[in-house]
């Protein structure tokens, strides 16, 4: 074994995430050419997961590690979102049944390796531009840093997968536990989000909530539209957001 080839191995297993991944396009730039990656597979120091993504032997895939080497080493901006980001901040989230999920948001195409069931979490990618700037935070969790929604921006990331992945009625048992949101940062996505749908029913669990910061909001400066939304067939309609809500949201104290 050459010097140089040591050399480099050791460099690249101290430079690498434990449990994440190796992109072969980042490889390249820090001086590891195709062909000495192939040795390092060959002598049973990589994997391969997927075509140009690699990790180390041994490793038990993390997705909190995938998603930060993915964004590091490829200037990548994808990031935790959902009832995922709201975890994050400590809030409970909404249990799904089987392996835990990752609700990942994302503006291009989703990376094939995301699919694979490698990871402690199933990935569960969403394409969204709803935010043309999406407030984010960078939070450590096992020892990597993760980008993730801010805690305003997942909250309503959450309604606009609603009805689909999330229930109207456990989504509201969220928004009573979120009484430390920050007014200016809910005032600014809702001024800016291109969903009515998703700033109308944001508003109205807000009210029904009586969170404090919710009468600090300028709603003048909101755009709602004028347009009627039935949420739900059957439901109740709330006349002062135009939209129809389940009858058990309504009813509910």
């Amino acid at each position: 074994m050459s010097l140089e080839y040591q050399s480099k191995l050791n460099r690249l297993l101290v430079l690498g995430k434990k449990n994440g991944l190796f992109f072969s396009d980042w490889l390249r730039k820090n001086g590891y050419s195709d062909q000495l990656i192939r040795k390092y597979r060959q002598s049973g120091w990589l994997e391969t997961l997927d075509k140009g993504v690699m990790y180390r032997t041994g490793d038990s895939l993390s997705s909190f590690a995938a998603l930060s080497c993915y964004n590091e080493q490829l200037n990548k901006k994808v990031r935790v979102a959902a009832h995922s980001a709201l975890e994050l901040f400590g809030f409970n989230h909404y249990v799904p049944m089987g392996k835990p999920l990752l609700v990942v948001a994302y503006h291009t195409n989703i990376p094939k390796w995301m699919t694979s069931d490698s990871f402690d979490k199933n990935f569960k990618p969403f394409s969204t531009k709803m935010i043309d700037a999406p407030q984010t935070s960078i939070i450590q969790i096992e020892g990597v840093d993760v980008l993730a929604s801010s805690p305003e921006q997942a909250f309503m990331e959450c309604l606009l997968l609603a009805p689909e992945q999330y229930n109207y009625m456990d989504l509201y048992y969220i928004m009573e536990q979120l009484t430390s949101l920050r007014a200016d940062v809910v005032q600014t996505l809702l001024e800016n989000i291109n969903n009515q749908r998703v700033k109308r029913v944001f508003l109205y669990m807000a009210e029904k909530a009586g969170h404090y910061w919710f009468d600090m909001l300028n709603i003048d400066k909101i755009n709602l539209g004028t347009s009627k939304q039935q949420l739900v067939e059957n439901g109740i309609y709330i006349k002062k957001y135009r939209i129809t809500i389940p009858k058990e949201l309504n009813e509910y104290e």
